[in-house]
């Protein structure tokens, strides 16, 4: 019967799953047109969900995960503390840095860039998370760091439904009268991805801490001397309860990405739960790695990737090209009209053709990032 690694060794499940969850944010931003992006590729206009509203929790999810293990070495009373906090601090000032450059890219020329450059983001949200959870980590044992997560959780929803905003009311959750957007356009006006709100904006980052927090119980069950087989079981088990408590909590505050909702934390955890069990059991315990070798090598540079991609896309959409009648349009949107549109949109319809510059863009990366990986270079933030 095979073992789960110990605690100190690397979980290739884990790498794998992540990579699976960079693959799917690189996939679904950057379809070859917005407008013709398959439904299942976009995320649901407000409550309610879609695959792609479970890819970003995922994520953060893992990165609790992460910490349990990477964290490990430096908990108790006679471990010096002082080299995890400059790493944390390190980390997080250049996460959120990368974040505001991403942001601060299609606003060209720069110059007037800080009167409206966009403060939260992906990256950021990852950074602040990381940075929050990881002072939870170092100074809160296993049961706390559990009791702190539902508190987040509970808080969130005690919050967002029982504090009045001026002008709609307490229990709102309209784009334009709920408690999350009332506090970003007070704080952030003008930086916002809309102008009264942000999906990754200040609140709703409450219930994100809730998400890593749960990763960081589920690595600490990882890691424990339990049988590999009762590990996989119970993160089965775990992720049908979350699955069960998110759908019921559902009709009350309803699952919401944009909202990042205490519903949608829990139903998305459940989810996160049962896809790192089934590679759990699928690479770990049953040792089938083969077909999981590219999600592996996107998963070891995880945030460069992501980055570079973004960079990248930034690029073609920025480059021109003149055409015949002396109007100019982005190259990314040449390569799509010539490359994909005019004949897989004919065959195969405009959601397929947009889908196919998608997954070649995701395999241009994983060519980059398989060299990389075959020389043994990995990034780390």
């Amino acid at each position: 019967m095979p073992m789960a690694p110990p605690h100190k060794e690397r979980l290739v499940s884990l790498d794998v799953f992540r990579g699976i969850t960079i693959v799917g944010m690189i996939l679904v931003n950057t379809p070859g047109d917005w407008s013709a992006a398959f439904a299942p590729l976009q995320h649901a206009p407000w409550h309610g969900w879609t695959p792609t509203d479970l890819i970003f929790p995922a994520f953060l999810f893992i990165v609790g995960v992460s910490m349990a293990f990477s964290f490990s070495r430096y908990i108790g009373p006679e471990r010096s503390r002082k080299p995890v906090y400059l790493r944390v601090a390190r980390r997080t000032a250049i996460l959120f840095g990368l974040g505001l450059v991403l942001n601060a890219l299609p606003q060209v020329p720069w110059w007037p860039i800080f009167a409206t450059l966009r403060i939260p983001g992906v990256l950021q949200r990852i950074a602040v998370v990381y940075g929050v959870v990881a002072l939870i980590v170092l100074h809160m044992h296993p049961r706390r760091q559990a009791c702190t997560a539902v508190f987040f959780l509970l808080l969130y929803w005690a919050l967002m439904t029982l504090v009045p905003v001026p002008g709609y009311g307490a229990g709102v959750l309209t784009p334009e009268g709920n408690l999350a957007a009332y506090v970003d356009t007070l704080l952030l006006r003008g930086h916002l991805w809309e102008t009264t709100w942000d999906p990754e904006g200040i609140l709703s980052t409450i219930p994100a801490f809730a998400t890593a927090l749960f990763g960081v119980l589920t690595g600490h069950w990882l890691g424990s001397p339990r049988d590999p087989y009762e590990k996989a079981a119970g993160l089965f088990v775990m992720g049908g309860v979350g699955l069960v408590l998110g759908v019921a909590w559902d009709p009350i505050f309803p699952i919401n990405k944009n909202l990042w909702t205490s519903s949608y934390v829990v139903f998305t955890t459940g989810m996160a739960l049962a896809a790192l069990a089934f590679c759990y059991w699928v690479i770990d315990l049953k040792g089938y790695r083969l077909v999981s070798a590219p999600f592996l090598v996107f998963g070891m540079n995880a945030i460069t990737v992501y980055t570079l991609s973004g960079v990248l896309d930034w690029l073609l959409a920025w480059w021109s090209l003149a055409q015949p009648d002396g109007s100019r349009v982005s190259l990314r949107t040449w390569i799509d009209v010539h490359g994909y549109a005019s004949w897989a949109g004919q065959w195969f319809g405009a959601e397929s053709a947009s889908l196919l510059y998608a997954v070649t863009y995701v395999l241009l990366w994983l060519g980059l990032m398989w060299m990389l990986y075959y020389k043994k270079i990995f990034i780390n933030v």
